[in-house]
């Protein structure tokens, strides 16, 4: 089915969130996954607070002190790498198959966008490091907004600026709270279960459930 835009989440979705510790394995040492997974997990526990709260931080800010809370929790990692991981993060691999998979939708006509919490230096660095500029039409960040996914707010962001019903765009991402979440807007939702995660939020489910965007 085609659709008149295609949106995806940044981080996790287009772009390795893993990638920026992976980088520096042997520094980090044997936990390197641990602390990744954690900088991560921390990452979106601070955005669902401060959203919660209305104590908006940009995603840069939550970026570093997840980061600095990671090294607190992972003991043996040294905090003299805390500028190369950050450092990193600005220029994170993108997935693969992610290239060819957006030119093959550009080329039916779709609009071509990402939707994210990153903020909007975050993700120009990881587009343009990606090469994928000359491919994403938009980049809609939560920044404009100063709040984050999964308020129905932010998906507002593409059918308000593409003048679209909600189901005319199809919605990709890794986060499967954030199908959740866009589901519940009326967007057409795939999740992209990359780690092949149990299924949850059973009432809000995708339309389309892929291992990578390949199959898109």
């Amino acid at each position: 089915m085609s659709h008149a835009a295609y949106v995806f989440d940044a981080y996790g979705t287009l772009f390795d969130v893993h990638a920026a510790v992976r980088r520096h394995a042997g520094d980090v040492g044997p936990d390197y996954r641990l602390f990744s997974e954690m900088w991560r997990a921390k990452q979106l526990e601070y955005s669902w607070t401060r959203a919660l709260m209305g104590a908006y931080a940009d995603f840069w800010q939550l970026t570093e002190q997840a980061l600095d809370y990671t090294f607190q929790r992972v003991s043996g990692v040294d905090p003299a790498l805390r500028s190369k991981l950050l450092d990193a993060y600005w220029t994170l691999d993108c997935y693969p198959e992610v290239p060819a998979v957006l030119k093959a939708l550009k080329s039916r006509g779709a609009h071509i966008a990402i939707l994210s919490n990153g903020s909007p230096a975050m993700l120009a660095s990881a587009v343009k490091n990606a090469a994928l500029d000359t491919v994403i039409d938009d980049i809609f960040s939560v920044d404009a907004l100063k709040t984050y996914k999964t308020a129905p707010a932010v998906y507002d962001l593409v059918t308000t600026s593409y003048r679209l019903y909600p189901d005319a765009v199809s919605f990709q991402s890794s986060n499967r709270w954030d199908i959740a979440g866009a589901a519940k807007f009326g967007f057409r939702t795939v999740w992209i279960n990359r780690g092949d995660m149990p299924d949850e939020y059973f009432d809000l489910g995708p339309a389309l459930i892929l291992p990578s965007l390949e199959s898109l």
